[in-house]
């Protein structure tokens, strides 16, 4: 991997470009042509959206490419923004047959080469169905979001998606890192949308800018997909200091194009040890911090990043300090981080999610000198929403058909990360897009069977 430039404010940009190259033509081809096409593949099962990947590989190796990005994207309305994201070593490659004898196809890159080139052709997949007169409210317009609204407008739905934020694309648009994930990418996957008569209503606010009771009664049903809020507060001492920062927010400002030189020399430690924790450290790194830490109160363990991220992190040069929780956060009279007051952990029994519970080590309090803490120890549910709509929920998770994807309220269902936690499902942005089609395709058929909106 090519040496973060750290000092020069003119390189900022320059650091946060795509980190991996895109196969070239020959490349993709030799690739492809590697692939056995099994019959049965298990690289199909292990895909949640069931890609046909043989197929859209046999299309490469036969230079038919709008044929492969076509297999690709009708299985996975966010297929582009997977072939970067997904943890392809954990799913499809992981189960190819290959990785008994040389080394598994691959299969992201691949289905990165075909979208790449749909969206530098500008391609337009799919065309919307014939209209049968009913009409979806889709309450935001993240991976889950996108994948019901696109479904759902080939079955010849009349879909307007209500996104709170300035442009669609969720998690893909603001959340994921650009050096992984351009924002370019998921406009492209947004505009694929927009081109089957989806109507997107962006910074507009569900129960601010339109009440829910005005979605229930203008439309013959209501998908929710909003997906997760802020990250939560640590609920200790310093959090208001100068140069606490929320990693959502804190990703966020560098995808939409407001690089930070404030980092450039600085020292920076990340709290939590997730996949957004990891974007938050490695961000870090690209801004030009000389020396970023992670602290998770667990051990290597029990975080719950990918390991490809983990390693992708370790190669940036972030540090990890393993059962160390923050205790308060020091500033000085300008009311400007300064430090950090640690203590050690040690792990006792295992808690509802299966993790070992830490507890503190009395008299092992320590302080680093830091000049910025990323808080980065999960997100908030949208509960003011969840209740708005009267749905029956579990701390915010809310509960759903696991066949249908309804909620308590039979005109509302629910797909993606507002329906993840307390033990069901993957938070991914490809098991989001699976279960808005399952949403999509359960509402059809409520729809087809009686006659009449649910």
């Amino acid at each position: 991997m090519e040496k973060i430039q750290r000092i020069s404010n003119t390189n900022l940009e320059i650091n946060f470009q795509e980190v991996e190259d895109a196969l070239t033509k020959q490349e993709a081809f030799e690739e492809s042509n590697r692939c056995l096409y099994c019959y049965d593949a298990p690289c199909i099962k292990a895909c949640p959206t069931g890609i046909d990947i043989p197929t859209f590989i046999k299309k490469i190796a036969s230079g038919n490419l709008l044929g492969s990005a076509k297999t690709i994207m009708a299985a996975n309305p966010v297929g582009a923004s997977c072939s970067r994201v997904c943890p392809t070593e954990e799913l499809c490659e992981g189960a190819c047959v290959l990785n008994h004898s040389t080394k598994p196809i691959m299969i992201g890159n691949l289905q990165r080469y075909a979208t790449d080139w749909a969206i530098k052709n500008e391609q337009t997949l799919f065309n919307p169905g014939a209209p049968n007169g009913k009409s979806v409210a889709v309450v935001g317009g993240g991976p889950a979001g996108l994948s019901t609204s696109r479904e759902l407008a080939r079955l010849g739905y009349k879909v307007t998606i209500y996104e709170a934020s300035e442009k669609a694309g969720g998690l893909n648009t603001y959340g994921i890192v650009s050096f992984r994930l351009p924002q370019s990418i998921s406009y492209w996957e947004v505009e694929q949308v927009e081109k089957l008569n989806v109507t997107i209503k962006t910074n507009t606010k569900v129960g601010k800018d339109v009440t829910v009771n005005q979605l229930l009664q203008n439309y013959d049903c209501l998908v929710l997909a909003v997906g997760m809020a802020q990250v939560p507060g640590l609920g200790i001492e310093g959090e208001n200091l100068e140069g606490v920062y929320d990693a959502i927010e804190f990703v966020k400002e560098t995808k939409s194009g407001r690089l930070s030189k404030d980092f450039i020399g600085k020292r920076a430690v990340v709290i939590g040890a997730g996949n957004t924790a990891i974007d938050g450290a490695t961000c870090s790194v690209r801004l030009g911090a000389e020396n970023v830490k992670i602290l998770y109160r667990r051990t290597e363990e029990e975080m719950t990043a990918y390991d490809f991220e983990y390693e992708f992190a370790k190669q940036d040069g972030v540090e990890f300090r393993w059962l160390t929780a923050p205790k308060r956060i020091i500033g000085d009279e300008t009311g400007r981080v300064t430090g950090i007051e640690c203590i050690k952990m040690k792990l006792g029994e295992p808690d509802q999610d299966g993790r070992r519970r830490p507890h503190p080590i009395k008299g092992s309090e320590h302080v680093l000198p830091v000049d910025a803490v990323i808080k980065a120890i999960g997100q908030t549910r949208h509960l003011e929403l969840i209740e708005a709509l009267e749905l029956k929920h579990d701390s915010g998770v809310v509960q759903v058909n696991k066949e249908t994807y309804q909620t308590s309220n039979p005109k509302v269902y629910a797909c993606g990360d507002v329906v993840f936690g307390k033990g069901i499902g993957d938070a991914m942005v490809v098991t989001a897009a699976q279960q808005g089609k399952l949403a999509a395709y359960s509402i059809h058929k409520q729809f087809t069977a009686v006659g009449t909106a649910p």
